[in-house]
């Protein structure tokens, strides 16, 4: 059953949200390639040790751990003792990369929005956590700034425009299980 359009009280059909306009979905689209290419840098830096945050022959194939130094030296606060319990954990190290991968990959591609949403703001919140108090705040940071971010280009269905959104949703198995939209 498909919902009419809004009607005004005059019985005309009301204007379109400014989300639903061309311009608003292309910002929204440009905010998930943006965000997704975050995590897809961090994967592809971490991975291979690019130079940039991952020195050159520290990379995760050159058996480097993607969460040790961070986790070993940066926690700080409440959630201190817990992070750096986790530094250099395999199991640590596969999750946190399949997460940065398997987030950045929707993203990019803007499908899997509504598991990118629930994964990625829990990276994020976590990251968020493992830095508390923030530096340059009392409590708001980007973690949390990206954390509404990735959210809202769910609610949005961002991965529509300039993605593989549209087709994604028409997949049976999506149609069966919307989680995966």
């Amino acid at each position: 059953m498909a919902l009419s359009e809004p009607r005004t009280s005059e019985g005309r059909t009301a204007p379109s949200p400014r989300t639903e306009s061309p311009a608003a979905r292309y910002v929204w689209a440009a905010a998930r390639l943006a965000l997704g290419w975050v995590f897809l840098w961090a994967f592809l830096d971490k991975t291979f040790g690019l130079g940039h945050e991952t020195p050159k022959g520290k990379g995760w194939v050159d058996g480097g751990s993607p969460t040790e130094g961070f986790l070993a030296h940066a926690p700080k606060g409440p959630f201190a003792g817990f992070y750096n319990d986790l530094a250099g954990a395999a199991w640590a190290d596969w999750l946190f990369m399949i997460g940065l991968a398997g987030v950045g990959a929707a993203l990019i591609l803007g499908i899997g929005m509504r598991i990118a949403a629930v994964g990625g703001a829990a990276l994020l919140v976590m990251m968020w956590t493992a830095v508390l108090p923030p530096e340059n705040n009392v409590f708001m940071d980007d973690h949390l700034i990206y954390a509404l971010l990735v959210v809202g280009l769910a609610l949005v269905s961002a991965g529509d425009t300039l993605g593989l959104g549209r087709w994604w949703g028409k997949l049976p198995l999506v149609k069966r299980l919307p989680i995966l939209k």
